[in-house]
């Protein structure tokens, strides 16, 4: 047979798309890690702004939103 025969042809064209395949393996296993390591890193966040929410005063729940107006910076 020779280079230019339609079963070389396929033989080619089925190692190129084997090769794209383990390619598109590699990238879809690297990016399912991204994945994993940003919903670790959103659960880790969730739960430090539930803690921090628990640690603000009770009282201020009580009286209601404060406006940053009332808040005056040290300076002044």
């Amino acid at each position: 047979m020779s280079q230019g025969s339609p079963l070389h042809d396929i033989d080619k064209r089925l190692t190129e798309l084997e090769v794209k395949a383990s390619f598109s393996e590699d990238t879809i296993e690297q990016l399912n890690l991204v994945v994993i390591r940003q919903q670790q890193q959103i659960d880790h966040l969730t739960r430090t702004v539930v803690h921090l929410c628990a640690q603000l005063p009770s009282a201020q729940g009580a009286e209601g939103p404060r406006s940053l107006r009332d808040e005056l910076p040290p300076h002044y």
